[in-house]
């Protein structure tokens, strides 16, 4: 499965691990997702999202639903 947000499209990012003698490796910074099991009333079921902490935050404080349809409405593409 890949590493990307559902609702935000966060994912990871390129960059380098640094050592003592300013050696550049490369690495990834991955995002913080958690997959999380929510219930929307309005539709009656649950779904299973794979979403950041972020957006976590942003569902806690306007609810699944509402967040869920103003982004199907700004990016105009179908979630749920």
């Amino acid at each position: 499965m890949s590493r990307i947000c559902v609702l935000t499209g966060k994912k990871s990012l390129k960059g380098h691990s640094v050592s003592h003698s300013n050696v550049k490796t490369n690495r990834r910074f991955y995002p913080n997702l958690q997959e999380k099991r929510f219930f929307i009333p309005e539709l009656d079921k649950w779904v299973t999202l794979k979403v950041s902490t972020s957006a976590l935050r942003t569902i806690n404080k306007k609810g699944l639903y509402p967040y869920v349809r103003e982004i199907e409405k700004k990016e105009g593409i179908k979630i749920l």
